[in-house]
């Protein structure tokens, strides 16, 4: 057994992530998550990674300035997952940096994804080795990046007898379909749309705290199936997999450009949880194979419990499941898949599933920074 840090900064900029993970070195055997925690980012790095996202031009200084202050939080975090056991350094095998994306590209006629992070710097902080860079590779082979979860959700919730479908409700919302050990149905894994990306921004905007406390305020307001129509004109919504998108296509910016200027506030909130619940619902029912399908739901949108019922009213029928049921919180997840990638990266095992991403093959993913 080794014991694995895993560090994830997603589209929702609320935090980072930190899981430590115990992984066996037989394959067959499946991480443990042993504990996490989440590092809320500050105020103005939030901010500053914002204006990242979103700028048109980019000065190095502010890009070095902010890489630097998020490393520093990053090792914060490791630096306090580990003070709660008494763990020195040295018990880490590898500490797996997502980093932060900052701009993901994969229609460009040059694709490129780009991840804000300085391994280096983590591995000298945290007296750790660091694996990083997780994406780029795919990429290199033709893939689109992303998404890289599902290689980890293969390991952790394939099924003997059931077909599942495995929903992360992040910034971003993606979809893995697995079928039962032994079947011919191959792995399928893309973002289907937003998730709490727009969400938590229109809720920003327009009232105090950060999110909607388990969908109450959209819970009060009126769907607008004009609006709702709009937004699921956008064109990413029918492409066929593989497919993945961010920041750059969602954003408060592409609802405005939507809007008629007459909608309540409170109402937009309710059709934006419905655009998510609608497009995840479209997405998945392509892959309900019968009612011997479960809908295992993880990240933060889990805890939205009005966007949990209306995913449920189109769906019926699919069982949801708990990721509490395997061990492992809804809210670590992801923090966990890149743990469990650094441990396949320091084996040169393979990182990326080509029929998820379209690369042209199985590769090793990421680089290694020795502390």
């Amino acid at each position: 057994m080794a014991l694995f840090v895993g560090l994830m900064s997603g589209t929702s900029l609320d935090g980072i992530d930190a899981a430590l993970v115990e992984i066996a070195d037989e394959a067959a055997k499946r991480p443990r998550l042993i504990d996490a925690l989440c590092l809320p980012l500050g105020i103005e790095l939030r901010k500053a990674l914002l204006e990242l996202t979103q700028a048109s031009q980019v000065s190095f200084a502010a890009l070095g300035a902010t890489e630097s202050a998020f490393c520093d939080h990053q090792a914060e975090a490791v630096r306090q997952l580990l003070c709660r056991h008494d763990l020195p350094p040295e018990a880490i095998a590898a500490i797996g940096s997502h980093g932060q994306t900052i701009e993901h590209a994969p229609y460009a006629d040059a694709p490129f994804t780009y991840q804000l992070d300085n391994p280096s710097r983590l591995a000298e902080l945290t007296g750790c080795q660091v694996v990083a860079d997780f994406r780029r590779r795919d990429m290199a082979a033709g893939g689109q990046a992303a998404p890289l979860a599902p290689i980890f959700h293969q390991a952790l919730f394939t099924d003997t007898t059931r077909t599942r479908l495995i929903l992360n409700l992040g910034g971003i919302a993606n979809l893995t379909r697995l079928g039962p050990i032994g079947s011919s149905l191959p792995v399928i894994g893309f973002d289907t749309g937003p998730a709490n990306l727009l969400i938590d921004a229109w809720h920003v905007r327009h009232r105090q705290g950060p999110i909607d406390e388990d969908g109450r305020w959209a819970a009060s307001g009126r769907i607008d199936e004009a609006l709702l129509e709009r937004l699921l004109e956008e064109p990413y919504f029918d492409l066929t997999p593989p497919k993945s998108t961010g920041r750059e296509q969602f954003h408060l910016g592409w609802v405005e450009n939507r809007l008629r200027g007459n909608e309540a506030a409170v109402d937009v909130q309710a059709t934006l949880v419905e655009l998510t619940a609608v497009s995840v619902a479209q997405a998945a029912r392509g892959f309900v194979e019968s009612l011997n399908t479960d809908l295992i739901v993880c990240g933060g949108g889990a805890r939205n419990g009005h966007l949990m019922q209306r995913l449920a009213a189109h769906l019926p029928g699919v069982s949801v499941l708990g990721c509490e049921a395997f061990g492992w919180s809804a809210d670590w997840l992801e923090a966990g898949a890149f743990a469990w990638l650094a441990w396949r990266r320091i084996h040169r095992m393979p990182g990326n599933l080509p029929e998820v991403t379209g690369a042209s093959g199985p590769r090793v993913l990421g680089g290694i920074y020795a502390p």
